[in-house]
């Protein structure tokens, strides 16, 4: 039997797990919906697409990544035509898609070493 799990250095922050309890990101359990960076996890306040903003992606947008992956929840989303110009205005392409997906496709891009993060909606938060 081949392993083909992503080979992901052990200073970054590897999606492991999602569902209805949350995430769990390099080991640490969080709840709601989280920001990932390649170093960094932290809680995000947003619960749907109807509370996304370029203030609540800021902590995100930091410089460090190239592709941000928007984990909308149990189904891909619209994003506004204005907030993706501004991210874009940023550097930085959005790219929104399913949580689980986003989960799977950050990882993915982790162990190529690219610049990605990742905004991820909770699944539990979504389908409120």
């Amino acid at each position: 039997m081949v392993d083909i799990t992503p080979l992901i250095p052990g200073n970054r922050q590897r999606i492991e797990r999602y569902g209805a309890s949350g995430f769990t990101i390099t080991g640490t359990v969080w709840p709601s919906s989280v920001l990932v960076r390649p170093t960094q996890t932290q809680a995000w306040a947003v619960n749907s697409l109807a509370d996304l903003t370029l203030d609540s992606l800021a902590p995100v947008l930091t410089g460090d990544i190239d592709v941000l992956l928007l984990g909308c929840g149990t189904e891909i989303g619209l994003v506004p035509p204005a907030l993706r110009k501004a991210v874009r205005d940023r550097g930085v392409v959005l790219e929104p898609m399913d949580t689980g997906a986003a989960c799977r496709t950050y990882n993915v891009l982790l162990a190529e070493d690219r610049r990605v993060g990742a905004a991820l909606i909770a699944v539990t938060a979504a389908s409120r």
